[in-house]
């Protein structure tokens, strides 16, 4: 019999015909990879929004606000007895979450995605670190902490892991494709913090610079689809059709102020397209061919470009050399973690 898992996430769900949705593809997919280990069960906040994410994990309950939220989760740790806690991510909800477990005697694992003190502070300002250093420091204080990134973890005791959605579809043959024009991709969404909106003005009106968004929502599409280069789609829930997307573009690009482990990067590098990131986020480099750096003004990224395109076939020769993690061994190793952890 499979050991239960109850998965607390910050995340919002939507229902539609007794069926969950997201439009945090990592939401859907590691929770599922889990699910085949343990019994998952999924909590999250509700949306009256439509996601594009199936969410395959049967047991999946969303809540309108924080007291139903942690209504049910007092409920759920009163009756199980040997189950696993898990909380993705620190926010205000799910750090409420931590301490009503750790109150009744439960050590949650936290897997910590992202830099969280850069992400409140792209959001809120200079406020936004010190709620976060509030939240931070209590959670790690009762918690089993797993990270992408060593530096996440602030000093913290913690297991690292590699995230990723890399399959057998996405390391295929890549798609040949010329440089003439600078087709570029970005897929993620229209948040503040992930520098998006940055990148709109950088390439503002130039002519030989296009760019794709996916991942946005339906009302965003028409909000920013006033620039004549810029095309707006949605979320895709097709991994066929995103990769696609890929294929038919020549450089990614990654505007982000903050970033842990970014999983369209490894996207990217699996279908051989050349990605730019800004000096802030220039700590996922690490070892890997293909990622370039640029400052955040047009001189600078344009330069960057040129250079892709002048030595295009060169770099996605080097690309060939990058060792990608995989989900099956992301999800391997977070089994074997949880388990470890008592």
């Amino acid at each position: 019999m499979k050991k239960k898992l109850f998965i607390f996430s910050n995340e919002k769900i939507n229902t539609l015909d007794g069926k969950f949705y997201c439009d945090n593809i990592d939401l859907k997919t590691t929770p599922e990879g889990l699910n085949k280990k343990f019994d998952v069960i999924l909590f999250g906040r509700k949306s009256n929004k439509n996601k594009s994410h199936e969410i395959k994990i049967k047991k999946t309950n969303i809540f309108n606000n924080i007291f139903l939220y942690t209504s049910c989760v007092i409920d759920s740790i009163k009756k199980e007895k040997g189950a696993k806690y898990l909380i993705i991510s620190i926010s205000p909800y799910t750090f409420i979450i931590s301490i009503f477990l750790r109150f009744f005697g439960k050590k949650p694992i936290v897997y910590l995605r992202s830099d969280g003190f850069g992400e409140y502070k792209a959001i809120l300002g200079k406020i936004g670190p010190l709620i976060y250093y509030f939240m931070f420091g209590i959670t790690c204080s009762i918690s089993n902490l797993i990270s992408c990134r060593d530096y996440i973890l602030r000093g913290k005791k913690g297991k690292i892991i590699n995230p990723s959605q890399l399959d057998s579809s996405w390391l295929r043959q890549p798609k040949s494709i010329e440089v003439k024009n600078f087709k570029l991709l970005y897929v993620g969404r229209l948040k503040i913090e992930k520098g998006i909106f940055s990148l709109l003005n950088l390439i503002k009106n130039k002519k030989d610079i296009s760019l794709t968004v996916v991942g946005s929502e339906k009302k965003e599409v028409s909000n920013y689809s006033n620039q004549s280069n810029v095309k707006i789609l949605q979320t895709q829930a097709s991994k066929l059709k995103l990769i696609k997307h890929y294929d038919d573009h020549n450089i990614f690009v990654l505007p982000s102020y903050t970033e842990g482990h970014p999983m369209v990067v490894l996207e990217a590098l699996a279908r051989r397209r050349p990605v730019i990131v800004f000096e802030d986020i220039q700590h996922i480099v690490g070892n890997k061919k293909g990622i370039f750096v640029s400052k955040r003004n047009f001189i600078n990224f344009f330069g960057t470009l040129n250079n892709i395109k002048k030595n295009y076939a060169k770099i996605q020769k080097d690309m060939k050399k990058n060792k990608l993690p995989t989900y099956k061994e992301f999800i391997g190793k977070f089994v074997k973690y949880i388990d470890n952890f008592n």
